[in-house]
């Protein structure tokens, strides 16, 4: 799928992420020492007044600070502060920090399968994830969660309660329920892998597909893929139309943003990175294959999309593969690669720039979407005809024998369901904008 003779290690190690979020972890790299440094680095000489200065404010603070501060914790903080001050983006990562990186990217966690939620301070069931322990075990969107092994979950917050939720593969935890106000009741189950996907797909009308990518996670390639074909059976084998919302996606995984743009382009570049150490310097192109078919594409943008969103996007924008409708982006256009340390640790450190394939760099500007539509409420009047000719006690029928069409109000089971554009009026424009595409491809 994708032409790179450079991709090495360190480039698997690659991750794209936004300037609000945490991280999102790259697949596992080499440890730090694998990385070479640059001639100009190796040759310099160590700066002796500061490294004199380091040990002397470290002498001085654990001798005259307040409290008792250990060496551990000094070092620590002054790791930190040397990487926070690079740039946005580049971090010290604590094993706990590290682990989260890890379970974001890889969209995988040691769980229970609960989708929660909060009422009335205590964490409410929002649905079980199907297959998961939770749905095996019985529970029910609905049910409340009232206690942890034990302890009260009213007065925690959401974080904390769904933190003592997560943890140790095949750990057991008991939680207590009460479900429908009847009496509370024990469920013992034991935690296991859970995978979030991060792609949703449906059919808005008849023809007229919706991708949805909350984040670049390892298999986000592999589940537009899937979500691509399932929406072609869905609708006897033929899109003709499709939307890619990328709005209020913080980023992620650079591999799998190559592998998305890839599922629609069929050649040309789409992206490349420059940097200062070795094999920073990386591009990938499109292969022949398409599994969108050349579907009609609209790609839906705002200021929330960052990173590996806008990596997909601004591949699409330049190869002119489909147009690019919502507010500007959010302009992050550096790489981090994460480099495994000892201890559970990790260094997330900027190493590149990414160029989208017209060579645009869109840090700390964002991509311009081609259409402008800014986010809006959407307000639907009440049609205020109560009546039609179909509505008439002895009305003629049709000439041609169709179907009588009287007012909405006459009519039974007349009841529409919701629809994801009903509500969202980015998304209705970019659906009109295809049925538009599609009108004119027809003729």
């Amino acid at each position: 799928m994708l032409h790179s003779p450079r991709l090495t290690s360190l480039a698997l190690a690659v991750a794209l992420v936004s300037g609000a979020s945490l991280a999102f972890a790259a697949e596992p790299v080499k440890p730090a020492a694998a990385v070479a440094p640059t001639t100009v680095s190796a040759k310099a000489p160590l700066p002796l007044d500061e490294l004199r200065t380091f040990a002397e404010v470290l002498d001085r603070v654990k001798a005259a600070y307040v409290e008792p501060v250990d060496d551990k914790t000094l070092l620590e903080n002054a790791i930190k502060g040397m990487l926070s001050n690079l740039d946005p983006h580049s971090a010290y990562l604590g094993p706990e920090d590290f682990q989260e990186l890890q379970e974001s990217t890889s969209g995988e966690f040691g769980g229970l399968g609960i989708e929660v939620g909060m009422e009335d301070g205590f964490v409410k069931v929002v649905s079980p994830i199907d297959d998961t322990p939770a749905s095996r075990a019985g529970i029910e969107a609905g049910d409340l969660i009232v206690k942890i092994n034990g302890a009260p979950t009213r007065g925690q917050t959401m974080t904390e309660a769904v933190d003592k939720m997560r943890g140790k593969i095949g750990e057991k935890i008991t939680l207590t329920l009460v479900r429908d106000g009847g009496t509370p009741f024990d469920v013992t189950l034991a935690r296991a892998v859970i995978q979030v996907k991060s792609v949703k797909s449906q059919l808005l009308e008849s023809g007229y597909g919706y991708v949805r990518i909350t984040q670049f996670q390892v298999k986000t390639g592999e589940e537009v893929g899937k979500a691509l074909a399932k929406l072609r059976k869905d609708n006897n084998g033929k899109l003709r139309g499709l939307v890619l919302d990328l709005r209020n996606n913080p980023g992620g995984v650079l591999q799998s943003a190559v592998e998305v743009a890839d599922h629609f382009l069929t050649k040309g570049l789409i992206v490349y990175t420059k940097g200062r150490i070795a094999n920073s310097e990386l591009r990938f192109s499109a292969d022949p294959a398409d599994a969108s078919e050349g579907v009609p594409l609209v790609v839906l943008i705002n200021g929330g999309s960052a990173s590996a969103a806008e990596i997909v996007a601004g591949a699409l924008q330049d190869q002119k593969r489909g147009v690019l409708m919502g507010t500007d982006s959010f302009g992050k256009g550096s790489v981090q690669t994460v480099l495994p340390l000892n201890n559970d640790r990790a260094l997330k450190i900027t190493t590149a720039l990414y160029y989208t394939p017209n060579g645009r760099s869109i840090q700390a500007q964002g991509i311009v979407p081609d259409i402008e539509v800014s986010r809006a409420k959407i307000t639907r009047e009440q049609d205020t005809e109560n009546f039609k000719e179909a509505d008439l006690q002895g009305h003629l029928g049709n000439g041609n024998g169709g179907a009588d069409r009287p007012s909405s109000s006459k009519a039974s089971g007349t009841s529409k369901k919701e629809r994801p554009q009903d509500d969202d009026f980015q998304l209705s424009q970019a659906l009109s904008l295809l049925k538009g595409l599609s009108i004119t491809r027809d003729k």
